[in-house]
């Protein structure tokens, strides 16, 4: 499965690097919204993991963007925040494409299980 993630935190990425490629995934990264959208656009990837709180371009505008250039359907986006956000934010974000969440700090068997699952919807 190819897995992007985009956040701009680089313990993250490198935490979700070594889940990822130690399950057998390929995996990619971007640690900002600009140049993962740009990914997303020149790519198909199998899951997208999201840090919705970036600063200049967030995972907001990520999901914004993939609205409005109609290609959020076919990505299979998880939302990684550490934010205050209700369970109302999520369930709209659910509404526009998004597939799920996951709270931070992201726990590893969390993480395997959410990346098992979208794995057996490819």
């Amino acid at each position: 499965m190819k897995i992007l993630g985009i956040d701009d935190n680089p313990d993250i990425i490198k935490y979700v690097d070594l889940t990822a490629t130690g399950m057998g995934h390929e995996f990619s990264s971007a640690n900002n919204g600009k140049d993962g959208l740009k990914m997303i656009q020149e790519n198909q990837y199998d899951l997208v993991l999201l840090d919705l709180s970036m600063p200049e371009f967030s995972g907001i505008d990520v999901i914004e963007r993939l609205i409005a250039d109609n290609i959020i359907k076919n990505q299979k986006i998880v939302i990684f925040t550490a934010s205050s956000s209700t369970d109302n934010d999520f369930d709209e974000l659910i509404r526009k494409g998004v597939h799920s969440y996951l709270a931070k700090p992201i726990d590893i068997d969390v993480l395997m299980a959410k990346i098992t699952e979208i794995d057996s919807l490819n």
